[in-house]
């Protein structure tokens, strides 16, 4: 649910903006918590290698030769000392000066030493200090331990400077995503707003202009050919309305003029029993022929502009299906064309949308294959659509047809289980059909049949 007052764009371009920003900035999220993350590792990691090349200049200061180790004095040795613990076993020989013993630092250090090993741990506070230790050991068995620290401030300071640096970036970045890709939708948009703006001009003054006369990108082309077929869908459905308009206007006509003019005839002066019954006649008569007329008319109309009337050449409508295909990786479609005229009672529309479902799905399931054929079979066309997938399993097959049911939702191809049904539903509707036939093996067979021609 969205949270009161957030409103999605209106637009295509700026939903599709929005798309792009989302993903571009969960990516510079992700990238900029990675980054940051190295950055701060090394840092730290620079720091240790740091201490641990102080702790190898201070251990040559420190002499294991005898019983016990003593540290050795040597010139401007101020600098070695700063920051630095030797110990002698758990003795304590040297600190560094302003350091209380029992401090946070000095407890580290202490817990350093007597842990043994090379090892590295920092203490926390306003200005966080790294600490690294290094044992000495000599040949004749004394032993000691130096541990050297540095304040990481410097450190947090350079990591800080690069989190503000990427994520100033990150901003400027996503700025540019937000623009470009507007400026790019609506570029790429902005072809598809004339088309809008001259398909609705050309609709309502009934121009011949189309948009095929134009060279386009395909997907613009696909655009431009769907919409010439609206318009002249558009065009037919007006011709024939002006036609039926007429052919009722000069129909109608007389009956009309009979019904008035026995009115007229019969209010003009005193008529009798016999004349007013003669003229009541005339006009029920007048009247049914309108009814007629009117049935006669429209029941031509309907049926000479609806779906069950048309008339398509099957070999070529299927061939061009297969050609608008674009089966992935090895999937070969084979069109049987055969010799001779074949049929279909049906408009070419209707026959592709019952057949382009199916022969979708076989193309998605096949594994290399896909069959199409055609031939005529009594007063029916029958297209057969095979492939060699793993077929239709057979506790699927009662569910086949219902809309939104899939064998196996998780297979990875896209789809809402409503194409099969679709293409049931169409053929049907002209008296056809849509079935899967179960008897065949090795993949799987449709059947579509549709009024021959």
């Amino acid at each position: 649910m969205k949270p009161p007052g957030l409103r999605l764009p209106y637009t295509l371009r700026g939903r599709l903006s929005l798309v792009a920003l989302a993903a571009a900035a969960l990516l510079m999220i992700v990238l900029t918590v990675v980054f940051n993350a190295v950055v701060r590792q090394r840092l730290q990691q620079q720091a240790d290698d740091h201490l641990h090349t102080r702790a190898a200049a201070i251990a040559a200061t420190v002499d294991t030769s005898g019983p016990t180790a003593r540290v050795v004095e040597v010139p401007d040795d101020e600098a070695l000392d700063a920051d630095v613990w030797i110990y002698a076993g758990p003795v304590r020989l040297e600190a560094p000066p302003g350091v209380a013993a029992g401090g946070p630092l000095g407890r580290a250090a202490d817990a350093l030493a007597a842990g043994g090993g090379r090892r590295c741990a920092t203490v926390g506070g306003r200005e966080p200090v790294r600490l690294c230790v290094r044992p000495v050991t000599g040949a004749a068995g004394a032993s000691a331990a130096v541990v050297t620290a540095v304040g990481l401030a410097p450190y947090r300071s350079s990591a800080d400077t690069v989190l503000y640096a990427s994520l100033a970036l990150d901003a400027a970045i996503l700025a540019c995503t937000y623009a470009m890709t507007r400026l790019a939708v609506g570029r790429a948009l902005r072809p598809v707003g004339t088309m809008t703006e001259q398909a609705t001009s050309w609709s309502a003054l009934a121009s011949d202009e189309r948009f095929g006369d134009v060279r386009r990108p395909e997907e613009l082309a696909r655009l431009g050919g769907s919409l010439d077929a609206l318009l002249d869908r558009i065009r037919a459905g007006l011709r024939h309305e002006q036609q039926l308009t007429r052919e009722l206007s000069h129909e109608l006509r007389n009956p009309l003029a009979r019904i008035v003019a026995e009115l007229d005839w019969w209010r003009s002066r005193p008529r009798s029993a016999a004349e007013t019954r003669a003229a009541c006649a005339a006009i029920e008569d007048a009247a049914r022929s309108m009814t007629t007329i009117c049935d006669t008319l429209l029941d031509d109309a309907r049926h000479s502009t609806g779906a069950t009337r048309g008339a398509t050449d099957v070999r070529s409508a299927l061939a061009l299906l297969a050609a608008r295909l674009s089966p992935s990786g090895p999937v070969e479609v084979r069109v049987a064309t055969g010799t001779g005229g074949l049929t279909a009672g049906v408009p070419q529309a209707l026959l592709e949308r019952a057949v382009g479902p199916v022969l979708d799905n076989a193309v998605r399931h096949a594994r290399s294959r896909v069959g199409l054929s055609a031939r005529r079979q009594d007063a029916y066309v029958r297209i057969e659509i095979t492939d060699d997938g793993p077929g239709v399993p057979a506790d699927f097959a009662a569910e086949l047809f219902r809309p939104g049911r899939r064998a196996d939702p998780g297979d990875g191809h896209d789809g809402a289980g409503l194409g099969l049904p679709l293409a049931r539903r169409l053929a049907r509707s002209v008296d056809g059909d849509v079935h899967h036939d179960e008897a065949h093996r090795h993949g799987a067979r449709f059947v579509i049949t549709l009024p021959a021609g």
